[in-house]
């Protein structure tokens, strides 16, 4: 999709290429101009294009450490809870208590597994209802002790599946929204891989949420936007350059606040600095919420999401 810009030049170059040949030599040379501003242009998007799709691939890297990577080298004393206390453990969520730079958390992220078995048995990181109402019976544990919330978002989005829906799908990720937004101690998400429609947005309802550097963050993957518009999924990356699901382009828009730096090339490249970094990041973010009384939390995590997507 051309910017508005490129949609610009296209259109006085379409008006001059219109005009009469008899005002040729100054039409000539301001035609050349705007060619040459519109192949700059092409080339920028083009380079922006691909700076995208990079980040796309870095954040679906086999290889990238996810949820219970972090959680084994950041904090202690680390206990998991399982189950939702009706109908079943869901494997794509991982809920627990631990301690955190000597500070006791609530900690909820997605886990999509390193070997097939494994990926299969979490779905891919994708959650069942099951998983937001187990995610909903953590938070209700911080809150009522006064532990603070950390999320660690990495899913394509919630589980697709017919029996997901029949279980209540967006209801359970409605519910878990509203939790989030209710609670009064400190939250902090951080999109640590993909961050995908629902499935992310269920648990990153936050006081802070933060973005590592090379993650992705958006309502739909690049593949199922491309299938909606172009009806080829192919085009995923002239999607993906048109949405911009990206750290750098997120934090533009205000969807985040901050971004975590990883090692160079991606934080598949060195689990244990990437862990150095987001932890460094978490510990900072809790520490400037820490002093701020409960009700006023709560106001202006209200406040933040009910302001995205206001334009004047």
């Amino acid at each position: 999709m051309a910017g508005d810009a490129e949609l610009r030049l296209r259109d006085r170059l379409g008006r001059l290429s219109s005009l009469p040949l008899l005002r040729g030599t100054r039409v000539s040379g301001e035609e050349k101009r705007l060619r040459d501003q519109l192949s700059q242009l092409e080339a920028e998007e083009a380079a922006t294009e691909e700076e995208i799709w990079s980040s796309v691939e870095l954040a679906r890297h086999e290889d990238r450490p996810y949820t219970l990577d972090y959680v084994e080298r950041i904090l202690d004393d680390w206990v998991e809870l399982h189950g939702d206390r009706g109908r079943a453990d869901d494997g794509a969520l991982v809920t627990g208590v631990g301690r955190l730079d000597g500070r006791t958390i609530v900690l909820v992220g997605h886990q999509k597994g390193r070997d097939v078995k494994e990926r299969l048995d979490r779905q891919f990181g994708m959650a069942y209802p099951e998983g937001y109402v187990k995610a909903m019976r953590v938070m209700e544990i911080a809150e009522r002790f006064g532990f603070p919330v950390l999320s660690l978002v990495d899913t394509p989005g919630a589980y697709p599946g017919v029996a997901a829906e029949q279980h209540g799908q967006g209801g359970a990720i409605a519910r878990s929204q509203a939790a989030m937004s209710r609670l009064t101690v400190p939250t902090v998400a951080c999109i640590i891989g993909e961050g995908g429609s629902g499935g992310a947005v269920a648990i990153a309802v936050a006081d802070r949420v933060l973005m590592q550097e090379n993650a992705i963050y958006s309502v739909i993957t690049p593949e199922g936007c491309a299938a909606i518009l172009w009806r080829d999924a192919g085009e995923a990356k002239k999607a993906a350059a048109a949405f911009k699901p990206d750290a750098r382009h997120c934090l533009e828009l205000g969807v985040v606040d901050a971004i975590v730096a990883e090692p160079v090339g991606g934080a598949q490249t060195d689990h244990d600095q990437s862990a150095r970094l987001l932890k460094g990041a978490l510990v900072e973010s809790l520490e400037e919420l820490e002093d701020v009384p409960g009700d006023e939390l709560r106001r202006r995590r209200r406040a933040k999401f009910r302001g995205m997507g206001v334009f004047a």
